[in-house]
């Protein structure tokens, strides 16, 4: 069984130390060495929530992600990783704070360990979108590469066409294609497709729950509390 849960960084190092570590790892395998939102100053900003699938005693972590919201002392890393390709990056994150609140989707990952089991990137996609209720947010960011572009879309981002050349920019690599995104309607996700729409809202209904994930090479049960933790109020056994 895999567990995934939902906590604010600042309160739990432990866990923030072994997601960073698994980032680290894919991206070097993919021959990337800088990247943005592998800054781990957010550790320290609680302005920053992580997601993990781990082990059932946590003691190992094979994916996740981060929700950074903005108006902390770390800037989202989409301002960090295009500003100086386009700076109205800054003006964009600043009106949307403004509206009613924005963050952003980044840092994920899965390890290869848990490949082909049911529980990739469409899971945490799924989950972090399930979650945002939870967030003073109206609309959501993301900064994607190529290979989780199509996920993304299926979950109701849409490309920011204001920014960069149509919202594609070289990052982090120039033979490597990221994308701008907007989530606009977080609460409702009518921008989502149907099949995920109702997994989302789901998960969002009931955030405790066992599901089945199925994938090519067989099945997983994974456990889910999406609740939002807090090591004041929670009885979980992660590190305090």
């Amino acid at each position: 069984m895999l567990k995934v849960r939902v906590f604010k960084a600042i309160e739990y190092p432990e866990e923030c130390l072994q997601y960073i570590a698994g980032h680290r790892k894919v991206l070097e395998a993919y021959g990337v060495t800088k990247v943005t939102s592998a800054n781990v100053d957010w550790m320290y900003e609680p302005y920053t929530y992580i997601i993990t699938v781990s082990n059932d005693d946590y003691t190992k972590t094979y994916g996740g992600c981060r929700i950074q919201l903005a108006g902390g002392s770390v800037p989202l890393p989409i301002e960090s990783a295009i500003n100086s390709m386009d700076p109205r990056i800054y003006d964009i994150v600043k009106e949307l704070a403004a509206a009613g609140g924005t963050g952003e989707f980044c840092g994920l990952w899965n390890s290869r360990e848990v490949a082909g089991w049911g529980i990739g990137s469409i899971v945490l996609f799924r989950v972090v979108n399930a979650v945002l209720n939870q967030l003073p947010v109206s609309t959501f960011l993301g900064f994607c590469a190529q290979t989780t572009f199509r996920n993304s879309i299926r979950t109701g981002y849409q490309i920011m066409t204001n920014i960069g050349n149509q919202g594609t920019f070289y990052y982090p690599k120039e033979d490597l294609i990221a994308t701008a995104l907007i989530l606009n309607d977080p609460l409702e996700l009518k921008s989502a497709h149907p099949e995920d729409r109702e997994r989302m809202m789901s998960l969002r209904n009931n955030p405790v729950q066992t599901i089945v994930e199925k994938g090519p090479k067989g099945e997983m049960q994974v456990d889910y509390d999406l609740r939002i933790m807090s090591a004041a109020t929670s009885d979980l056994p992660l590190s305090r």
